[in-house]
């Protein structure tokens, strides 16, 4: 490593599908860790459009994603916490148009991360004119743990109230941080 390389910080995803509570989480955890979040970088992307958004936008999506990743490592006080990740593109693609780009692909097959918080759909639906469908939230969440089971990654389903939740989230990332080789 040279003068100008920043060593790798373990890095966190909060994955799960649409109003799960990931930002909320994500705000959270960086605070009781004392660290940076990087947020969900669709959120200002689309809110920036005057048109609906379409497939050709998610690559731009995700190439912005990677960029606030890397911005925000340079700062991270021993641990990274990621509101999102490529994994919410891969599977928000496959299930709107059916596949995925592989460039979005490659990219999560070369991309580490240390530990996957998967939040499940036992939160309140909250209406936001950026989310698309709350009746397929249980089959969304779906794809997302089967995503997560034939990956060698390491995750954590997040479940319960607000506080069960953060429990949960703050033991996975205490127990990680402390684990040789986690």
């Amino acid at each position: 490593m040279n003068a100008f390389e920043i060593p790798p910080v373990p890095k966190v995803a909060i994955i799960g599908p649409e109003c799960t509570g990931k930002s909320a989480l994500s705000t959270y955890l960086a605070d009781y860790f004392k660290t940076g979040w990087v947020p969900e970088y669709a959120r200002q992307y689309i809110g920036n459009l005057r048109r609906p958004y379409t497939e050709e936008d998610l690559l731009t999506i995700a190439h912005g994603q990677l960029r606030l990743e890397d911005e925000w490592a340079r700062d991270a006080n021993g641990v990274l916490i990621c509101d999102t990740n490529l994994y919410v593109i891969k599977i928000w693609s496959e299930f709107k148009y059916g596949h995925c780009h592989p460039e979005i692909l490659h990219a999560i097959a070369t991309r580490h991360y240390d530990l996957y918080l998967l939040t499940y759909v036992d939160l309140p639906w909250e209406e936001d004119p950026q989310r698309e469908h709350p009746q397929q939230r249980e089959a969304l969440y779906t794809l997302y743990l089967r995503e997560m089971q034939q990956q060698s990654v390491p995750f954590v389903e997040i479940r319960g109230e607000r506080d069960q939740r953060r429990q949960q989230a703050r033991e996975a990332i205490e127990k990680m941080l402390t684990t040789p080789n986690a």
